[in-house]
Formats: C-alpha cells, structure tokens, sequence
C-alpha cells in the first residue's frame, strides 16, 4: 500500500512518475510482490520498470546477515538493504537515467531550512521508520522524496481504497529473503556452526548451546537450560564460544560504544552532545551524551537501558530530527 500511495500521490501532484520494482531475492513471495506492482503501476497508468540487483543484495545484505550472526551479533538487515540497496544501487541506477527523484514510501520526513537537509521522524509516529535512515546523507537526501511522512496510516488506507490500490496484505516478511521465517534454518543451510559452553556469570557450566549464531542478547526462550529463576543470554563470547546466561537486573547498560558512525549533516561532532538516542527499532529514544572519539563514539545514558546487543543500531535524536547513527560494539 504505502509504494502505491506513494505513486498515486506525487501523480497527483504533477510529478512524470514511473515505478521501480527491484528483483533482490528469487521466491515466491517476491514473485507476488513483483506482479502486484506491476498490477498497481496499470491502474495508475505509469510505466513500470524492474531492476535485478540480486547479485548486490546477496553480497550487500545476505552475506553481511550471515557474518554478523556468525560473529554472535544481532545485524539490522533492513538498515543495510536501505544503506547499500535502495539508497545506493538503486538510488544511482535511477539518477543515471536522468531522474530528478527517488520516491519511496518510507514514514519520514525531509525538509531544508536555510539550505541543509534535515530528516525528521514522521508525523505518524506509530509508523515513523527513520530509525532505518541514519546514513542518508545531504547528497542523498537530495534527490529523495517521502511523500508519507505527513499522513497517518489510517488516511492513506482510505484514499487507497477509494482508488483501488491494494490497502492490506495478509502480512509483509519482516525478512524478505526468509520465506520461512525461521532465520535458524536459513542460516543453517549458510554455515555450519559450532557447539559451546553455556556459563552463568560465574563461570559455572549449566550445559551446552547449538552455536552462537543463534542466540542474542535478552533471550529467554529455547535456552536449553532448567533453572528456577528466569535466565537471559546476557553475554556472547564468540572468541571462545561460549554463551552467558544471568539474570535480568544483568542486562541493564549505561554506556555503549558505537561504531561505523553517520552525520546526517555531515561531519560528525567534535564535542560531546546531548541527544536521544534509540537502540532498536521498537524501543524509545533515551536521554544520553555522545562523546566522539577518532573512529567511534561513547554514548552515555541517564538511565540505564535494556539488553543492549552488538550489532544493532543505536540512531540519535534531537527532539523530532534524526541527527545520525552507528553500529552498536
């Protein structure tokens, strides 16, 4: 629905508009998605066109999902297919065939007072996905168009259905290349791994896990372990393949190191800087200090937060406008 609206949207504002499908992963799901953009592109009367960027998207976002597993982390594969795929092959396959604009039907907004751009969260903040843009940047940003950014999800489904553009789909893939949303099995066919230690947070042994890949900071479930009180993974040792379980109170951090860092204005910072930042897509933003170093930065919270996890982004905030981000270390 919301590529639809997208398209019908800037049509109607007088946009010469045209729609890109990308072929990133070969199943059926992606096939009924394809002929329902082709199905959306006929009833809005635009042209339709579609990319193949499998070759990318398998060394870009399923390569990088795999390794980051591998190495005990919890990777964002939606943030890397936005960073490399939509805003970077895609992006510059459409500019070369002399496009003003990419439109996508993100919920973010842009705007450019006094000639920077700045990318702020969506207007309906249940549906705000500006979390997965942090390495946008001023060249990027553009050239890019977020039609939906100031309406609400209820509205859009509306006009969608008086036109005739699809308003549901039984239920969107939170990973597209996972037809069977089972990420264990996937990576299973990818790499073999390897069985460990699981430890309490004294070093005692309290059994043994199916690998590291399959585990993340803040699990409870499918442990493999009885106990009496309730046991989260709290650490994941992939230098020594072991996995730590402890109690809840053990999952609370107040500082966290992050890496592979973004402006979206630019240079980053050189002072520290008061801002909220989020460490997840679900979570809420947190007061907290950024301390830049030479490749990283230090971010301090008020309060400490909830199972941090190595790999997933931590993106800042000033009040509405997303101010950049990085990869949790």
């Amino acid at each position: 629905m919301d590529s639809s609206m997208v398209a019908l949207l800037l049509k109607n504002a007088g946009y010469e508009t045209m729609g890109v499908y990308m072929r990133l992963w070969d199943s059926s799901y992606a096939q009924r998605m394809e002929c329902r953009a082709e199905q959306v592109c006929h009833t809005l009367g635009i042209s339709f066109h579609v990319l193949d960027l499998q070759k990318e998207f398998e060394h870009c976002v399923i390569d990088y999902f795999c390794q980051e597993y591998r190495r005990g982390r919890t990777p964002n594969p939606c943030i890397a297919c936005n960073q490399h795929i939509k805003f970077g092959f895609l992006l510059d396959r459409v500019l070369a065939l002399d496009v003003d604009y990419l439109a996508t039907g993100h919920y973010a907004r842009i705007e450019k007072p006094e000639g920077i751009y700045h990318l702020l969260r969506a207007k309906d903040t249940g549906k705000d996905q500006s979390y997965f843009l942090y390495t946008l940047d001023q060249r990027k940003l553009s050239h890019l168009l977020f039609p939906l950014g100031d309406y609400g999800r209820t509205e859009l489904r509306r006009i969608a259905q008086r036109r005739g553009l699809p308003t549901a789909i039984k239920s969107s893939q939170d990973l597209c290349f996972i037809a069977q949303k089972n990420y264990h099995v996937f990576l299973n066919k990818r790499f073999s791994c390897m069985l460990g230690d699981v430890l309490d947070t004294q070093g005692v042994i309290l059994g043994h896990h199916r690998g590291i890949a399959f585990y993340t900071i803040g699990q409870r479930h499918g442990l493999g372990v009885a106990s009496n009180i309730p046991l989260y993974v709290t650490k994941i040792e992939p230098e020594n393949n072991r996995i730590v379980l402890g109690n809840e109170s053990e999952l609370y951090r107040q500082e966290v190191t992050a890496k592979n860092l973004s402006w979206v204005a630019g240079e980053l910072p050189f002072e520290p800087v008061a801002v909220s930042a989020q460490i997840r897509y679900k979570s809420r933003a947190a007061e907290a200090a950024l301390l830049p170093k030479v490749d990283s930065a230090d971010i301090r919270f008020l309060q400490p937060q909830w199972a941090v996890t190595p790999g997933q982004a931590i993106v800042f905030y000033r009040d509405d406008e997303l101010l950049g981000g990085g990869i949790i270390d």
